[in-house]
C-alpha cells in the first residue's frame, strides 16, 4: 500500500512496482493500494482496472500537482482486503494510504512492514521548518514502531532510524536493475537529437524538479561551466516538477525533456557522459545507481545516502553540497579528461553490477517468509526463486 505508485515516476514507485513484479514472478498474488490518477496521466495505469488493485480518490497537492494528496475510506479499504484476505501487509509511505494499512494491519493481527524512503526531517529543515522536526520524528517513530521489519535504503538512515529506537530497520531497495540499465543502450541518434556530436560531452541531471533536489545549486554550477565550456558540452535534464520554470529562467541553455519513461530514460541514461546529481536530501539515490549502471560517473553531493554509492577517484566525484563551484569545477574537469571520464565510467558500472536488484529481491522472498512462516526453497534456480506455496506468503 503507498501514497505513490505508477503511473508517477519516483524512487518510491520504483521500488514499490519492483516489490509488486517480483512477488508475481514468484507465483505470489499480491493486492495493491495506491492513489487514483487522472484518466491519460499513461498509457492506462493511472486508474487501476485490476480487481487486485484499489485506486484511491485524490486530488492533486497544490504546491505539487503531480503529487497526489489520497483520501481513502477505511470501510471500503477494509472491504477490499478482506476480499484478498492478505496474509501480511506493506506500508510503503506514511501518508494517508499508508496510515490506512497500519490500522488495518493491527486491527487484523497481520504481519507489517513498512518502508522509509523519504528522509521527511531534512525535507522540514530544507523548507526552515525546522521546528517541526521533533513532531515530524515523534510521527514517524509512532508509525514505524508497530512494523515487525521496516525497509529504508541506506545505511546512514538505517543506523539513525535504529539510534531513534526503531530496532527493525533493514536496509532494502537500494539495488538497480542492472540489465535494464546498461552502457548497451547507447544510441549516436539520441545523442544527435541531445545536440552532441562525437567531440560533444552531454552532463545529465535526472530527477524531481523540486527545491529539495538543491536545484539552485545545480544552477549556478551548470551556468559556470557552460560559460567555460561552450559547445564542448551540451547540458539536458530529464524530469519536471514545481521548480521547471526555475530551471528553464536559469539555465536556459539547457536542454529540458520533461518527464521521460523508463525505457527512454535507459537509452538517455546510455547516451550522455556524465550524470550531476546535487541533492542533499537522498536516502539511497537510485538515479546515482541506474546512471553508473549505465556506464556514467557520477558527480553528487557528498551527503545522505549519495556518499554510500558515488565514491570519489572509484565512480565519480563527491562535492560539498553548498559547493556550486566546486561541482562546476567537477564538471569542468570531466569535460576535459576522455580518459579519466572513462575510467570512472568502468568503476561506475562495476558498482552498479555489485548491487544488481537479483540478491535483493531473493532476500525480499526470504524476508516475507519469515515473517509469515513460509520456509524458502535453499536450491538455487536460473529466475527469481520461489517460496513454497504450501504455507501463508501466497498472499501479500
Amino acid at each position: 500500500m503507498s501514497d505513490t505508485y505508477i503511473p508517477q515516476v519516483n524512487g518510491v514507485t520504483t521500488v514499490v512496482h519492483r516489490i509488486v513484479r517480483v512477488l508475481r514472478a514468484a507465483g505470489h498474488e499480491v493486492a495493491v493500494v495506491a492513489p487514483r490518477y487522472p484518466r491519460g496521466s499513461d498509457d492506462g495505469g493511472g486508474g487501476g482496472g485490476r480487481d487486485d488493485e484499489l485506486r484511491v480518490f485524490s486530488l492533486p497537492f497544490p504546491p505539487y500537482p503531480s503529487i497526489r494528496l489520497s483520501f481513502p475510506l477505511d470501510r471500503h479499504v477494509a472491504r477490499f482486503l478482506d476480499r484478498f484476505a492478505p496474509h501480511l501487509v506493506h506500508a510503503a509511505t506514511e501518508g494517508p494510504i499508508g496510515v490506512a494499512a497500519r490500522r488495518y494491519a493491527l486491527r487484523r493481527g497481520l504481519p507489517f512492514v513498512t518502508s522509509y524512503h523519504t528522509d521527511f526531517p531534512q525535507y522540514a529543515r530544507h523548507y526552515r521548518l525546522g521546528v517541526l522536526t521533533p513532531l515530524v520524528w515523534r510521527w514517524l517513530v509512532r508509525f514505524h514502531g508497530t512494523a515487525r521489519m521496516i525497509h529504508t535504503p541506506g545505511t546512514a538512515v538505517r543506523d539513525e532510524l535504529v539510534r531513534r529506537g526503531l530496532s527493525n530497520t533493514i536496509v532494502w531497495g537500494r539495488g538497480v536493475d542492472a540489465t535494464h540499465f546498461t552502457p548497451a543502450k547507447r544510441d549516436s541518434a539520441w545523442r544527435r537529437w541531445l545536440g552532441g556530436g562525437d567531440d560533444t560531452v552531454i552532463v545529465l541531471h535526472v530527477g524531481r524538479l523540486a527545491a529539495e533536489k538543491n536545484l539552485r545549486v545545480l544552477a549556478e554550477a551548470w551556468t559556470r561551466a557552460h560559460r567555460f565550456l561552450g559547445p564542448r558540452a551540451t547540458f539536458v535534464i530529464a524530469g519536471d516538477g514545481p521548480e521547471t520554470q526555475y530551471m528553464a529562467a536559469h539555465v536556459p541553455f539547457a536542454r529540458q525533456l520533461g518527464f521521460v519513461d523508463r525505457d527512454s530514460l535507459a537509452a538517455l541514461y546510455a547516451s550522455s557522459d556524465l550524470c550531476v546529481l546535487p541533492s542533499r536530501t537522498e536516502t539511497c539515490g537510485l538515479v546515482a545507481l541506474e546512471a553508473m549502471a549505465s556506464g556514467l560517473p557520477v558527480i553528487a553531493a557528498d551527503a545522505g545516502g549519495l556518499r554510500e554509492s558515488v565514491l570519489s577517484d572509484v565512480n565519480g566525484v563527491l562535492v560539498r553540497a553548498d559547493d556550486a563551484r566546486g561541482f562546476s569545477q567537477a564538471i569542468i574537469a570531466l569535460v576535459g579528461d576522455a580518459t579519466r571520464r572513462h575510467a570512472l565510467g568502468v568503476g561506475a558500472r562495476q558498482t552498479a553490477e555489485r548491487r544488481d536488484v537479483k540478491s535483493e529481491d531473493e532476500e525480499l522472498l526470504r524476508q516475507y517468509g519469515a515473517l509469515v512462516g513460509v520456509v524458502a526453497d535453499p536450491r538455487p534456480t536460473p529466475e527469481i526463486p520461489a517460496l513454497q506455496t504450501e504455507g501463508a506468503l501466497t498472499r501479500c
